[in-house]
């Protein structure tokens, strides 16, 4: 990869078709990458436009990879709940979550704290059968659509995250189709593929489509939409 924003390199192929753990390796790797370049920044202060600081969006992006690995991980997978983790809050207000890193481990450890969570889901869609199906909150979903949710999740808080610290991130145009593909059947096709995962999630504009104030994604798997 020539830099951390994934603009060329040796990433998964473009254009749209089935998303793999593969996809989910490599949006984390960038992931990390970007945010080990954010050297002396202050990860206390808000994620773009969330009301999270920068170290609560990457500490709930973390648990995101490790909940959708989860969701994936019993012999039989519920299809009306989450796996029965206890979650809380550090606070008032803030992303309730299994998964925190120890802050006396500094960023380093945050940031390896979210490469270990992506390399749980990425090894979980590699293994599951395809015949797995486990809930989320938007409907029944496979090992490749947890695999595209995870990579949604990546890239769009990374979004939020490299606003608050000052740092590059535009991910590459294959890798924001397939997504795009897979869980946003109803998004424009001949616009721009960064922006337009970018509206579809709520975080911006694009020709002849404004902001939109709801969103969701269809995790249903291939043939069963």
């Amino acid at each position: 990869m020539s830099d951390v924003n994934g603009s060329s390199g040796s990433g998964p192929g473009p254009g749209p078709g089935p998303v793999t753990g593969d996809d989910v390796q490599y949006a984390v790797r960038l992931a990390v990458a970007a945010l080990r370049s954010a050297d002396g920044a202050d990860w206390d202060v808000n994620a773009g436009s969330l009301e999270w600081s920068c170290w609560e969006t990457v500490e709930h992006l973390a648990d995101d990879l490790f909940a959708y690995a989860a969701q994936l991980g019993p012999e039989k997978p519920p299809l009306d709940t989450e796996v029965a983790f206890v979650w809380s809050r550090k606070r008032p207000g803030g992303p309730s979550n299994v998964i925190f890193a120890d802050r006396a481990a500094g960023a380093g450890g945050l940031v390896q704290v979210l490469e270990a969570c992506g390399a749980l889901l990425t090894a979980m869609v590699r293994t599951a059968a395809p015949g797995v199906r486990a809930h989320h909150g938007f409907g029944v979903s496979d090992a490749e659509g947890f695999a595209a949710m995870g990579v949604v999740e990546t890239l769009v808080h990374l979004h939020d995250v490299a606003e608050g610290l000052g740092v590059g991130w535009t991910p590459d145009a294959g890798l924001c189709d397939r997504v795009l593909a897979r869980l946003f059947p109803d998004a424009p096709t001949g616009t721009d593929r960064w922006p337009t995962l970018l509206w579809a999630t709520g975080r911006g504009e694009i020709p002849g489509h404004a902001r939109l104030t709801r969103w969701r994604w269809y995790g249903a798997p291939r043939g069963e939409q």
